[in-house]
This record gives structure tokens, C-alpha cells and sequence, in this order.
């Protein structure tokens, strides 16, 4: 059995194949294998997906307890009430940092840097010292006391702080008397990805920035010659409302069906978190007469990129009772991102859907799973959540709820500023709706 967890899979940025060759496929919707049982019914609408996905979009920086998160969840509770849900809101403190200055500067060269949260100012006047660069392994030449370390990540696709790849040399760096630490998160786009972090408290002891790829080279090779640079991370922070929310649909009946997705993230996160949000929408308004048997608990939660510390405190009193509970799905990140062709220096957008995205489910579904997602790419090759959960997927297994499924991954500009309206895939995201009322359907059914 592999062993693997959200912080090594998604912190790690590879998505690897588990269990199984992935096929050639298409984004639409296949017709179901053979012997297939799942009733049909029509498909989710198009044009609605895309207006709820552009709607979504439009609500801009979606940090927990922001502006734009508590906007979008405003929205959201108001289309889940129309479908006809009670609406119970759960508040509670989430970090945030608004920061007013943000650089690194050498010789008069000043570049912009991502404070990592939970942040650690260094104030308006900031920290200086000689540049030291160190590995992956905290490796470093010379000595780090009172440097500014310039921690050098490896390739990949990255999401969270708190994998050995990323939370490592950060320690080792401190350890041995780093003042700061500056670390380039080296990715497919060149841009600076933001990292998942502890939302209860600082994971490090001292100040820690994230710099582009595209913007470190200069910082590099002064760190060669242990030139010195100055960071400044100012602005105001500490702790703010958000809000979690439940849409509840309680008929008397004996069970429940949950569905759940978060909302928030560090930018606009379009195509991180809209497929799940246009899926789940499309789930709610579906539901109340498709499955009529089952009470129905539609869950959305925001604090997701404080390693899901609002999944964590919807578990605590907004979800249904775990021994009431039929199935539980979950729609994380990545749902239906557009696909990109990596050239030297450029990204060019591909017809397709990005194929390192995740569904995993509970052992004995996965036949099920693979029959109703046939055709589309990365969920055609779902994976038993035994061997393999991610995401806030973890938190559902984690409180005892069985069955239950989610979906994760990490699209190329999953975590990037730039994960706006062009990394959408409509197409795919109209399919994996589709995909998921018949999983719901099979479920129930078998």
C-alpha cells in the first residue's frame, strides 16, 4: 500500500499515478461502460456553470475573512436558500496580513516577495544581512548567522509550507541563526506560488517571504558572494471573522447526503476552487428532487488555505451526525482546470482539462467510480481513499464519515496570482458535474 497524505502528495507537488495507467481521453462526458445501472438524467446546464463559475471569479481575492471571501459567501448562502436550504452560519477567527510594503532589495534592485503566513513582520525598517543560499536539504556554505537565507526550492508544483521539502530547510536555516528567509518557489509558471500554512500559529521563528522564479537570479548569485540585501515585511495583521455556512434540507427522513467545498484561497483561485464551487451549486439545485429519500446537508467552508482550519471547525458543529450520514462528497481543488503547453518561457492554453486532478473514494467504490467517470482524465483513474486522501477530504474521513469521495489536485497555476478566467475549462467543468450527480445516483443505488 503507498503511504500517502495531503502534506507529502499535494506539499510535494507531484501528482503521480496511483493504481493504474491513466487513459486517453477526452473532457466530454462518456457514455456509460457496459453494465453500467446508473440512472440517467438530464445534465447539468451549461450556461448556468459558467455564469455561476464567472460570478465566482468576479469576487476577486479570496483570503479567508476578506473582502471578497465574505462577499462570495454572502452569494453563495443566498443561492443555496433560494434552492430552498435552511442556512446555519458558522463564524470563527482566521489569520490574515494586510501587508503595506513587501520587498526584497540588493544594491538598489528592489523586487516584490509573498509573506508567508502566519506572518512575521520585520517592521518598516526590515532585516538586513548577507545572502546565503541553501538546498533543499538545508545545505549552505559558510555561515548563516544573521543572514537573510535564501532557501532554493526544487521544481514543483507547489501548495503547501508544511511538507520536509519546504518546512525543512526553513528550520534548518533559522537553526543555525538565520535572521529571515527568502524562499523561491520554483514551479511551471516562473510566478511566486503562496504556500498552505498553519492557521493556529507561526510555523517558524522569524521572518519568511516567498520570491517568483523569474526574480531570483540576481538574488542567486549575490548569494555567491554573501552580498547583503534588506527584506521588509509590513502591514497590519492578526485575527478576523469568517464564516463557514450549511445548507440544510431536512425532510425527517433517516440519513443524510453531504456535499461540501471551500471557497477561499490566497488570490482569485478561478480555477482552484470554481469548479468545485459551479459543481456543487449545480449539486444543490439538482438534488432536493433527485434524491428525495435522503435529507441534504450542503456544506461550504472557508479557511481552507490555513490547512483547512474552517473544514476542521465545520466538522465540530455544522455537519450532519456521522451515523446519520448515507455518503459524503467532497469537491476540492482542481476540479476541471484548463490545461497549458510548457515551452521555454511561455505557457500556451490546451483544449483540454488538466489531467492531475484526483478523485478518491472509499474502497469499495471504486468500480463504481471508474464507470461514471470514464472518459474524463485523472477521474477516469480514481483512487481508494485507503491508499490515498488529500485536501479536506482528510477531515471527512478523519471524523468517520463512510462512504465518502473528494477531489484534489494542482493545476499549473493552482496557488498563483494568475489563476484567473483563463485557466477555466467549462467543458470539463459542465462533465465533471455531470459526473458527479451519477456518482451520487450509483452510490445510493448499490
Amino acid at each position: 500500500m503507498i503511504d500517502a497524505s495531503r502534506r507529502t502528495f499535494l506539499g510535494a507537488g507531484a501528482l503521480a499515478a496511483v493504481g493504474g495507467a491513466a487513459m486517453t481521453a477526452s473532457c466530454a462526458t462518456a457514455a456509460p461502460a457496459s453494465g453500467d445501472a446508473t440512472p440517467q438524467t438530464p445534465g447539468p446546464d451549461s450556461t448556468s456553470i459558467e455564469a455561476d463559475l464567472q460570478k465566482y471569479v468576479g469576487f476577486g481575492n479570496k483570503r479567508a475573512g476578506g473582502p471578497g471571501d465574505m462577499a462570495c459567501g454572502d452569494w453563495l448562502a443566498g443561492e443555496i436558500e433560494t434552492a430552498g436550504y435552511a442556512v446555519e452560519r458558522q463564524t470563527f477567527q482566521a489569520p490574515f496580513f494586510e501587508a503595506s510594503k513587501a520587498e526584497l532589495t540588493l544594491e538598489g534592485a528592489t523586487v516584490p516577495v509573498y509573506p508567508q503566513p502566519i506572518v512575521t513582520p520585520t517592521g518598516p525598517d526590515g532585516v538586513t544581512g548577507p545572502l546565503v543560499r541553501v538546498d533543499v536539504a538545508g545545505h549552505f556554505t559558510g555561515s548563516l548567522q544573521g543572514a537573510i537565507a535564501l532557501v532554493d526550492l526544487p521544481f514543483a508544483r507547489w501548495s503547501s509550507a508544511l511538507p520536509r521539502p519546504v518546512r525543512g530547510p526553513i528550520d534548518a536555516a533559522f537553526a543555525a541563526g538565520a535572521r529571515a528567509v527568502v524562499a523561491i518557489t520554483n514551479g511551471p509558471t516562473g510566478k511566486v506560488i503562496a504556500l498552505n500554512a498553519d492557521g493556529r500559529q507561526p510555523m517558524f521563528p522569524g521572518p519568511v517571504a516567498l520570491l517568483a522564479p523569474e526574480k531570483a537570479q540576481p538574488f542567486l548569485a549575490a548569494a555567491f558572494e554573501r552580498k547583503d540585501a534588506k527584506l521588509v515585511l509590513d502591514g497590519q495583521g492578526g485575527r478576523r471573522d469568517a464564516f463557514n455556512f450549511v445548507g440544510r434540507m431536512d425532510r425527517g427522513k433517516a440519513t443524510w447526503i453531504a456535499v461540501s467545498t471551500p471557497r477561499s484561497g490566497w488570490f482569485g483561485c478561478a480555477a482552484e476552487r470554481g469548479g468545485g464551487i459551479a459543481a456543487w451549486l449545480d449539486i444543490a439545485r439538482w438534488a432536493p428532487a433527485a434524491l428525495p429519500d435522503y435529507n441534504l446537508a450542503l456544506i461550504c467552508n472557508t479557511g481552507h488555505e490555513y490547512e483547512y482550519l474552517g473544514a476542521a471547525e465545520a466538522m465540530k458543529a455544522i455537519a450532519p451526525p456521522v451515523e446519520a450520514t448515507r455518503f459524503w462528497l467532497h469537491l476540492g481543488a482542481n476540479v476541471a482546470a484548463r490545461d497549458w503547453r510548457e515551452l521555454p518561457g511561455v505557457l500556451t492554453p490546451l483544449p483540454n482539462a488538466d489531467a492531475q486532478r484526483v478523485l478518491s473514494i472509499s474502497p469499495d467504490l471504486v468500480p463504481v467510480a471508474q464507470s461514471v467517470f470514464a472518459g474524463q482524465l485523472g477521474y477516469e483513474s480514481p483512487v481508494s481513499s485507503a491508499v490515498l486522501s488529500a485536501g479536506e477530504l482528510d477531515e471527512v474521513i478523519k471524523a468517520g464519515y463512510a462512504p465518502a469521495a473528494g477531489t484534489f489536485g494542482i493545476h499549473r497555476y493552482h496557488h498563483v496570482e494568475e489563476d484567473d478566467a483563463r485557466c477555466l475549462h467549462i467543458p470539463a467543468t459542465v462533465a465533471a458535474a455531470e459526473g458527479f450527480r451519477r456518482l451520487l445516483l450509483a452510490v445510493i443505488a448499490a
